[in-house]
């Protein structure tokens, strides 16, 4: 009898885990489990288990709707704290969502590469995770001491049976937004004396660009295999999934590092600003 778990379930353990901590400790295992099959030459079969609708997640933090979250001051230390919750939460959410488009769309014939490429970018923000936690316990909090918003796996939910449309939104807009603002998180901390705080944001910001760029690949490589124009498809699936547009300030160096250009973005801008 094979005993031998499949990529889809190793995912569906880590969607299943409720406690932050231990979702990560999960994840670790299932991205080795991964890495030394791949290795080994007999890579694990991505199997079919089926993802659950919603992934498990701790009592606390409370989840607010976003217009219902406390303003942050961030020249304080406590809203500097608030600052790195918000962050871990972000991470821990996008933990769950790569695990999460590897069963989701496993009905989809792939190369091993863009499941390579999901079960590292997983790993890394898991990494990011408990970094940003070992900061926060530092400092005297934790994750789960304030609220934090719910909105974030709206975009899974809205993008669970649009293969294209979860790569264009996840990583090739969501994550895109954290390469336009971590560079100021990196100096307020700076300013605020707090080089591990920095090291950690530093490490974050460096990986981030690695997942916008899997989104675009795969992204790009779905377009091809369904003859898209790439940048006409993007605007489509922006247009049905982010109604309000996309805002700049944008960082077009990180951006373009990642395999997006600046014609990808700046005509979804709603309300451009005046020259």
């Amino acid at each position: 009898m094979n005993t031998r778990p499949t990529l889809t379930s190793l995912a569906c353990s880590v969607l299943t885990t409720s406690d932050g901590r231990e979702k990560t400790r999960v994840s670790h295992a299932a991205a080795k489990l991964w890495f030394d099959s791949v290795k080994s030459g007999n890579p694990l079969e991505i199997g079919t288990s089926q993802p659950p609708h919603n992934p498990n997640r701790p009592i606390y933090p409370e989840l607010l709707p976003p217009n219902k979250m406390p303003k942050r001051r961030t020249g304080s230390l406590k809203g500097r704290i608030a600052l790195l919750h918000a962050i871990a939460h972000i991470e821990l959410n996008a933990v769950d969502l790569h695990w999460d488009i590897i069963p989701r769309f496993a009905n989809i014939n792939m190369p091993r590469g863009y499941f390579d490429d999901w079960v590292k970018a997983a790993d890394e923000e898991s990494k990011h995770f408990n970094l940003l936690c070992d900061r926060l316990e530092a400092l005297g909090s934790h994750y789960g001491a304030m609220p934090a918003h719910a909105g974030m796996w709206r975009a899974a939910q809205d993008t669970a049976d649009d293969f294209i449309g979860r790569l264009a939104i996840v990583p090739m807009v969501l994550e895109a937004r954290g390469l336009d603002v971590t560079p100021g998180m990196i100096e307020l901390f700076k300013r605020a004396d707090d080089p591990e705080t920095v090291k950690t944001l530093e490490i974050i910001y460096a990986e981030e660009v690695g997942h916008v760029a899997y989104g675009s690949k795969w992204f790009h490589f779905l377009c091809g295999r369904h003859e898209h124009d790439p940048k006409d498809c993007f605007h489509a699936l922006v247009e049905k999934y982010f109604a309000g547009g996309l805002k700049p300030p944008f960082n077009d160096e990180k951006r373009a590092e990642a395999g997006l250009p600046p014609d990808f973005y700046w005509p979804m801008v709603k309300d451009k600003p005046r020259k």
